[in-house]
């Protein structure tokens, strides 16, 4: 049977107690609720009081929130679910692939990774950081390898994390330009019959893009970036013929690429350039009988060397809580009823 046990946390800076607690102690509350503890406020420290290992948990995601508040950045329930999350899933634990992320067509764990603890991105609005083991391999793969495939459902963070780190390298001059890409499926890529110029046309496909920048430059340097060209943002057939050097380029939707296409896109690699592709294999629209470039992609590359492949699950899905028991209730259904909401492409 376990033993309950109490530990006390104290505040270094206690002016930093209230942002760690929140307001009428809603943090405190978020922790007691998710690690089944009773935390009492004595305002200059926490005592925790619950089994060992919950306590201990709860000790340090205090620290965590602590540490965030000290650096002068909100701490929001978000930042509390996050900590609990990281906590309860470390970096040295194997992700839900098996792997930390593959090289070579090898697992590589968090001892090979210096500095694997603690990573964060800083743009010119906020300072953004993992939420999740997944968002935290996935980031240490963007850093450290110059093709980075993020796979998974969506509100895990694949868009907006490596729209983030792309800005990071853009603002750091690490490279020259950002390029974000995505194929605009529902089109066909045949966009003539659409009203409006070429870009009229073409922005309600690339909307998400221009979410994640706007949330971390301001709007007018996105206007000025985009006008002197350091920002690009088109859709996947116009990147056929060019070679992109001194670039982040992200491809997004990638599960809604043919081989074709994918090879293509890949092949655009350049000189002093990065590249991440992201999908959700489980949202393709392909037309029925194409097998999804991403999914052969990640069939044919798995064993190149200097490709991260980065899986993520339900357990990574940063949105509205709700959002993860749905990606989480569709992936544990029976096979037969699973096979129901199959798209054609994922029969094929």
């Amino acid at each position: 049977m376990t033993q309950d046990t109490s530990h006390a946390f104290r505040f270094a800076d206690a002016k930093l107690a209230l942002d760690v607690c929140g307001v009428g102690d809603a943090n405190l509350a978020l922790i007691e609720d998710r690690l089944s503890l009773d935390i009492a406020n004595r305002s200059d420290e926490i005592i925790l009081h619950g089994e060992a290992g919950s306590v201990e948990l709860g000790f340090a995601v205090l620290e965590s929130l602590y540490d965030r508040a000290r650096r002068g950045l909100q701490v929001e329930p978000a930042d509390v679910e996050a900590a609990i999350r990281l906590g309860q899933s470390p970096l040295g634990m194997e992700g839900a692939d098996g792997d930390l992320f593959t090289e070579n067509g090898k697992s590589k764990g968090a001892a090979d990774q210096p500095g694997a603890a603690i990573i964060a991105i800083t743009t010119r609005k906020k300072s953004i950081s993992p939420r999740s083991p997944g968002q935290a391999r996935y980031l240490l793969a963007m850093r450290d390898h110059e093709l980075t495939f993020g796979v998974g459902p969506a509100g895990t963070g694949k868009t907006y994390l490596a729209a983030a780190m792309a800005i990071s390298h853009l603002l750091e001059g690490k490279v020259r330009r950002l390029i974000l890409s995505r194929p605009a499926v529902e089109a066909g890529e045949r966009l003539g019959f659409l009203p409006g110029d070429m870009k009229e046309k073409v922005d309600p496909y690339l909307r998400p893009l221009y979410d994640a920048l706007y949330d971390m430059l301001p709007r007018d340097q996105v206007a000025k970036r985009l006008e002197a060209g350091s920002i690009e943002i088109a859709p996947l057939a116009f990147m056929r013929g060019r070679t992109l050097s001194e670039a982040f380029v992200i491809l997004d939707e990638a599960q809604n690429t043919t081989a074709a296409q994918m090879k293509m896109f890949l092949t655009r690699l350049g000189e002093g350039s990065r590249m991440v592709v992201n999908g959700d294999l489980s949202q393709v629209d392909l037309p029925r009988g194409v097998k999804s470039g991403l999914r052969d992609a990640l069939d044919t590359l798995r064993d190149v060397k200097g490709i991260a492949i980065n899986r993520f699950d339900s357990e990574d899905v940063v949105r509205h809580p709700l959002v993860g028991r749905i990606v989480k209730a569709y992936d544990s259904r029976p096979a037969p009823e699973a096979e129901a909401y199959k798209t054609d492409a994922d029969r094929s």
